[in-house]
């Protein structure tokens, strides 16, 4: 199965509507709208704003080189990453939670 297949089966477990096709598309749930964008089949990392929240699908061999290329870059968007290996898959990183203040 293609990366892109597996991340969409990941997302529509999650209870997630999964809208677009290609390697990067949309989940939705509730009051959440993430970008998903499948690293294989997409090797460059969205420079736009196009919403508060990026998952990044990969294979276990690229989810360290693309989280480095994520921290380095710095992104004004929250992000995730999901690898995938086989039929299993797991959050590599995920966004921190809420800042809570005093």
């Amino acid at each position: 199965m293609r990366l892109v297949e597996q991340a969409r089966s990941i997302f529509a477990e999650l209870g997630y509507s999964v809208e677009g096709d290609g390697p990067e598309f949309r989940a939705e749930r509730a009051w959440k709208v993430v970008h998903v964008n499948t690293v294989l089949e997409n090797d460059e990392l969205p420079t736009s704003t196009n919403g508060e929240f990026h998952c990044f699908v990969a294979q276990p061999d690229d989810a360290d080189d693309l989280e480095e290329r994520l921290t380095s870059t710095d992104p004004s968007y929250e992000w995730a990453i999901i690898v995938v290996d086989g039929d299993d898959y797991q959050v590599e990183r995920a966004p921190p939670g809420p800042r809570v203040t005093a």
